[in-house]
């Protein structure tokens, strides 16, 4: 097997916590699994991938991130055209950096060929459907502390609330996290936010979807769930009609 003829490539579905409209995955990501001799993922992504002949699905639970990793290295090692597909864009809280990590624990894989191909990320996903909150500087912050510890999420949310970003939220909350997203909304309102507009983007781009938009101090915790991209504006954030968006000049 030659060495071009070794690769690994990661992809995205864009999506809001789970796989949405197919309309969003680019043109790029078709083409690579409809050359794919292997498909690693998550099982509910993994599924939405149409079985052919020569084509081996390979679906895993979720936390296993590293393993699935290292199961496309090998396979691509051995000479398979492995796509690792995840939700949203692969380089964003997904399984980009899985690979990498696998990678730099395998110095034998490194040669191989990567390519990560970008998708839509949920925040540009959700921003889109309410309008355009994240139209000035902005941050991205993972609720989950299943990598990081909680402290570290509470500083980031104050530095970012500090800073006057608007904060596009991932994993707010979750029935094994029930707690910290009420945490969140403490924080924030805390630091001073709490006349701050507030977006629940829910199920984007699916039949399902559903858009609420409220004060950070009308907020609730049972507002938002694992299907649920929250995105919290900045001090000048405003409404036009049924429209969010954040101006492009801040004085």
């Amino acid at each position: 097997m030659h060495q071009h003829d070794r690769k690994i490539r990661t992809i995205g579905l864009a999506d809001v916590s789970e796989p949405g409209d197919e309309a969003l995955i680019t043109p790029e990501v078709s083409a690579a699994l409809a050359t794919a001799t292997d498909i690693v993922g998550y099982a509910p992504y993994v599924t939405r991938v149409q079985p052919r002949d020569g084509l081996t699905l390979h679906p895993s639970d979720n936390r296993v991130e590293l393993q699935r990793a290292g199961e496309a290295l090998r396979l691509a090692a051995e000479g398979r055209h492995v796509v690792v597909v995840s939700s949203g864009d692969p380089g964003v809280f997904a399984m980009a950096s899985a690979v990498f990590e696998a990678l730099e624990d395998a110095p034998q894989w490194q040669d191989l060929s990567i390519r990560v191909l970008p998708g839509v990320t949920a925040m540009l996903a959700a921003a889109a459907s309410a309008g355009a909150p994240l139209g000035h500087d902005f941050c991205a912050i993972n609720l989950s502390d299943n990598l990081k510890p909680w402290p570290l999420i509470e500083k980031r949310l104050r530095l970012a609330a500090e800073a006057d970003f608007a904060i596009a939220m991932y994993n707010p909350r979750s029935a094994s996290r029930p707690d910290g997203f009420a945490r969140t909304l403490e924080i924030l309102k805390e630091a001073g936010c709490g006349e701050r507009i507030v977006i629940f983007a829910r199920a984007v781009s699916t039949p399902d979807q559903r858009i609420e938009t409220v004060e950070l101090r009308d907020a609730r915790p049972d507002m938002a769930d694992m299907r649920t991209l929250v995105i919290v504006g900045n001090s000048a954030t405003r409404r036009v009609g049924r429209w969010v968006y954040a101006p492009r000049q801040v004085r």
